[in-house]
């Protein structure tokens, strides 16, 4: 089954196409990337949908489950290594 890619403008202007019901503006991602600190090491939806869930520190990070981080949409298995080391390096985990 192929979805039909739709035009969306987003808040700021910016148009893009997405065949999902995800309202993340690609452009709006990148400029909202954060350019240092360990969330910066994420893709840019990874550490968006991390920000706008009120997530920008490894220390607020390691206050979820690896359970509760996956159900935030955006965030996939492929994100948890990831996370999993960033944390690891300043010696913090997820919640168990």
């Amino acid at each position: 089954m192929t979805v039909e890619k739709s035009v969306r403008v987003c808040e700021k202007g910016h148009k893009y196409y997405k065949n999902s019901e995800c309202q993340s503006c690609p452009t709006c991602d990148k400029e909202n990337k954060p350019k240092r600190g360990s969330l910066s090491k994420l893709s840019s939806p990874a550490s968006n949908v991390l920000v706008h869930e009120g997530i920008d520190t490894l220390q607020e990070l390691s206050k979820f489950t690896k359970k509760e981080v996956l159900k935030i949409h955006g965030i996939g298995p492929a994100s948890l290594p990831i996370l999993r080391a960033l944390l690891e390096a300043e010696g913090l985990s997820f919640k168990e």
